[in-house]
């Protein structure tokens, strides 16, 4: 009784920082929920020429990700040993390589879109998704940035801030594709282009403003106050973020491409196949954001008893936090095998398309425990400085058991996109049991 006492005041304390991470994410996916329901209002072909988009631009979005995710555990490690000075340090120089990449990232994808047209498409969909991916791969820029100064506040435990602009980015976001899909206010009418310049527009303007708050607001002076020491480009905190964010990078890319890659092989299928995918990944996508939320939430407080040494502590909040997960994992799987046939109807109204869906999300639920634990472990083990072995866990999952099962069952025993996201199941579930075994055995006490 008093273990389940200790894991359900662990497991609240880490809910309280996690609350907002996961509200925040929710509403950064929101982002790709409106732009997929409006570009769906137009045609389906759209929507099929955003899902192409989304599918590239995603594995190039993680591997920023990863060098901006980095910085969150090594600010609250700092913070956990009362190191101003080094949590600056972090902040700064963060902030400066996030940027570099996001740059490289940008301008390598732009030049590179003639590979639209050698994945084996519809032409007339390839030829629909260029003026999209153009404009989103220009706003991986304002993004990376955003996640660099978010994931500072984050390792400093004050969430709050991200998540009011994420959120307020929502209605700004709706706002502007309104504006430039239809052709509203004189503007012509851009259909899916808009929704990319209306993402362009609304990932600048929160940008801008997060780093206003953080260099004004009282919370964050003691950082920018000794900003003439601190922020100083230095050898070895760039070694420490490209430590940690290099195989996070490789681990969310690779999770990342396998579904992309799927997605692909989805569109050999056909456009209502992949039409139909876009839409149960994007539900999928929506709730492993609040288990990424919480995996965040436990990184920090690992990273926090991990800078303090406090082993036991750090045991407690990783295991409560692995419940957590199942638990709420569990309840996802309950609510899409409930809603399968409602949901579609939210992003098309072609009857094809949302039956497609409709059987997808039943392999959607198999999966919602193993992905929301296997993204808790990911987080547990980075908080320990410990990211090269869940690498390789990964792309063992991912790269040689999900994909090879799931291209076999789709297309030598013609179980076409079930078969793909069976495979999805089967990687998801190998990933989730390497990752949480190694950290049980890692937080020993």
């Amino acid at each position: 009784m008093l273990l389940l006492r200790q894991m359900f005041k662990e497991f609240s304390k880490t809910l309280n920082i996690a609350a907002p991470l996961i509200i925040s994410n929710i509403s950064q996916v929101g982002l790709g929920l409106i732009d997929s329901a409006m570009i769906g209002a137009v045609d389906y072909q759209q929507l099929a020429a955003s899902s192409l988009v989304i599918n590239i631009i995603s594995i190039a979005q993680v591997l920023g990700m990863g060098m901006a995710i980095a910085i969150s555990p090594l600010t609250a490690i700092a913070n956990g040993q009362r190191n101003t000075f080094q949590a600056s340090k972090v902040l700064f120089n963060g902030f400066l390589l996030s940027t570099i990449v996001a740059i490289l990232i940008a301008v390598t994808l732009i030049s590179s879109y003639k590979l639209l047209f050698n994945l084996g498409q519809d032409p007339h969909v390839a030829a629909l998704s260029v003026p999209f991916y153009k404009l989103m791969a220009w706003s991986l820029i304002p993004m990376l940035m955003f996640a660099s100064v978010k994931q500072f506040c984050d390792g400093l435990e004050y969430t709050k801030t991200a998540m009011t602009l994420s959120l307020l980015s929502l209605p700004i976001n709706a706002f502007l594709n309104w504006i430039f899909i239809y052709g509203r206010f004189g503007f012509p009418r851009m259909e899916l282009a808009g929704a990319g310049l209306g993402t362009l527009i609304t990932r600048c303007l929160i940008v801008v403003i997060l780093i206003i708050i953080v260099w004004r607001h009282k919370i964050f002076q003691p950082y920018i106050e000794i900003r003439k020491q601190a922020w100083k480009a230095d050898v070895k905190t760039w070694k420490e973020l490209l430590h940690l964010g290099v195989p996070t990078s490789l681990i969310y890319g690779m999770e990342v491409a396998a579904f992309s890659v799927s997605g692909i092989m989805i569109g050999w299928l056909g456009a209502t196949s992949q039409a139909a995918h876009q839409i149960a990944l994007n539900l999928a996508t929506a709730t492993f954001m609040a288990a990424a939320g919480l995996a965040l939430g436990g990184s920090i407080r690992v990273a926090n008893a991990y800078g303090r040494e406090e082993k036991g502590l750090l045991r407690r909040i990783g295991v409560s936090t692995i419940v957590g997960g199942l638990i709420y994992g569990f309840i996802c799987a309950i609510l899409f095998i409930i809603l399968k046939n409602q949901l579609p109807l939210l992003f098309t109204n072609n009857a094809e398309v949302a039956i497609v869906s409709s059987s997808l999300l039943v392999f959607a639920a198999l999966f919602q425990i193993s992905d929301a634990t296997q993204s808790i472990g990911v987080g547990l083990l980075r908080g320990m400085k410990d990211v090269k072995v869940p690498a390789a866990f990964v792309a063992i999952a991912y790269w040689l058991i999900g994909i090879p099962v799931g291209y076999f069952l789709s297309f030598k025993l013609h179980m076409g996109p079930s078969g793909i996201w069976l495979g999805f199941v089967t990687g998801l579930s190998a990933s989730s049991v390497l990752l949480n075994t190694r950290f049980l055995n890692k937080s020993k006490v």
